[in-house]
């Protein structure tokens, strides 16, 4: 896939792209790049590599940027939806992508982009968007979901929460790893080292930069939330706990001294008072009941239940 960069993405050819004024666009698999690669002439010192890519990044050639992405999926951060290598120059961009995700991108900025001015610094800054288009609804709907689990916990209903947010927990740092990654690429574009791109058409740069440090720093906030949800959690699950821990007391302490009167009236001795009496027993009840109640209404007073 080869585009000239114009009003729009236009779609051109190899040798057109070559022979044109404008700055051109061009999408290759890594096989169509090893082939091809001299023609662009971009003096390229550190060579692209698309099979082993780990991080997004953008390493300064003597005459050329190159280096690579690696989009981390929605659904799933800790997995990587695509990876691609890219190289530059003044002329133009070339990404090499076996994975189909840079077409999908280019082709995403064909679709909805119309440029007044347009440039190759304009065409990074949309493609880049491309990249983060749905973050903000995504950060959104962790913050959502983290509400929803507070809510839970104060109605007793958060039963699986801590699982939950140790997950949110793992997917928002792999997020805010992107972001850094990102944010590192943003700024070694508008640094600028090769004067690839006009001064002012810098700030496009600057621009996708500090909207990724607005979305670093939400996905920070979100992370701070998932953890006081998570010491919240522990704080209830104690809460509940000392509950348990003091009926559990409170009943112990009950039914002590019923157990000391069944012990001694439990005891095999021939002469045991009211032993004899017709009225020991209902006696010996009354008593039972009457220091279950006490008990009871001195826990009572004492807050205890």
């Amino acid at each position: 896939m080869y585009y000239l960069i114009e009003e729009r993405l236009v779609e051109s050819d190899k040798k057109q792209i070559r022979t044109a004024d404008a700055q051109f666009v061009a999408v290759l698999t890594s096989a169509q790049w090893k082939t091809e690669k001299d023609s662009f002439d971009m003096g390229i010192d550190i060579e692209p590599d698309s099979s082993d890519i780990h991080s997004t990044k953008a390493e300064v050639n003597y005459d050329s940027l190159t280096g690579s992405f690696a989009v981390p999926s929605r659904e799933k951060p800790s997995q990587i939806e695509g990876k691609f290598a890219f190289a530059l120059d003044e002329k133009g961009i070339v990404f090499i992508d076996d994975s189909g995700t840079a077409e999908m991108l280019v082709l995403a900025v064909q679709r909805t982009k119309k440029w007044r001015l347009p440039s190759l610094e304009r065409f990074l800054y949309d493609f880049l968007e491309q990249i983060v288009k749905r973050d903000r609804d995504l950060l959104e709907h962790y913050d959502k979901e983290l509400d929803a689990m507070e809510g839970a916990i104060s109605n007793e209903k958060g039963e699986m929460v801590s699982e939950r947010v140790n997950e949110i927990r793992t997917e928002i740092r792999d997020l805010r790893v992107h972001y850094e990654q990102l944010l590192d690429f943003g700024q070694e574009l508008e640094e600028n080292e090769n004067s690839f791109f006009k001064q002012d058409n810098l700030r496009y740069f600057r621009l996708f930069s500090n909207r990724i440090d607005r979305l670093r720093d939400s996905a920070v906030a979100i992370s701070d939330h998932a953890s006081q949800i998570r010491d919240i959690y522990k704080a209830h699950l104690d809460i509940k706990q000392n509950r348990i821990m003091t009926v559990l007391t409170i009943v112990t302490t009950i039914f002590m001294p019923l157990t000391l009167i069944a012990g001694w009236y439990g005891m095999n001795f021939r002469y045991m008072p009211e032993l004899d009496s017709e009225w020991g027993y209902p006696i010996a009840i009354t008593v039972s009941l009457l220091i279950v109640v006490g008990s009871l209404v001195f826990f009572k007073l004492k807050k205890w239940l």
